[in-house]
């Protein structure tokens, strides 16, 4: 049941990608066997996304349980998700095998040393894994090649964290992706995303 397997956002950044405040959410799964962090935020500021004026509230500047963190999970590789990676330096970090790929050999895609900061342990996939019982990695293309997202099953429909994989509520609500048109198959309770304040519900929307 999702009510038996919490879910929680909590704030790390804000950009201002031209002008318009967007909020940077990392969220938590509070299985029965594993504390799962997925996606991490960033703890500094870096010349690449000056442009973006980011202003941090970064899990060690917060009162968050960093050692009680069992497993991490990257939806995607950009930096606003990885940038906190080496806080959890020795922790499994679970991550789409393309999406590693592709953050390590193509340039301008994200940040490389805050993706393979000294102490991060990656676990590539290959689609679909099995973390813990009733929660699932699943391949999510679209916002980038490796995207993935996190399915937790649930009596009314699965909770998914979908870090961008849908960025804005209208990617849901007109899915054009890949993945946008995966979470809208799975007819999700509701949809975590990395830069919403609340999830999108499909019980609001039109059947």
């Amino acid at each position: 049941m999702n009510s038996a397997i919490p879910v929680t956002a909590v704030r790390v950044a804000e950009l201002l990608p031209e002008g318009e405040p967007m909020p940077v959410y990392v969220h938590i799964i509070d299985h029965p066997e594993a504390r799962v962090l997925v996606d991490t935020g960033f703890t500094e500021l870096h010349p690449a996304v000056a442009d973006m004026d980011p202003r941090l509230c970064p899990l060690n500047e917060q009162d968050f349980d960093i050692p009680g963190v069992d497993i991490v999970v990257n939806t995607h590789l950009h930096f606003d998700h990885c940038g906190g990676n080496h806080l959890f330096a020795g922790k499994p970090t679970y991550v789409q095998r393309q999406e590693l790929d592709d953050a390590r050999n193509q340039d301008d895609y994200t940040i490389r040393e805050w993706v393979d900061a000294p102490g991060v342990h990656y676990v590539p996939v290959d689609g679909e894994l099995e973390l813990l019982p009733g929660l699932r990695l699943l391949s999510a293309p679209g916002h980038t090649r490796g995207s993935q997202i996190v399915v937790i099953d649930g009596d009314q429909g699965p909770t998914i964290i979908a870090g961008d994989t849908a960025v804005r509520f209208d990617d849901l609500d007109n899915p054009r992706t890949e993945g946008q048109r995966l979470v809208r198959s799975l007819n999700p309770e509701r949809v975590w995303l990395a830069h919403e304040h609340k999830p999108w519900s499909f019980e609001a929307k039109p059947r």
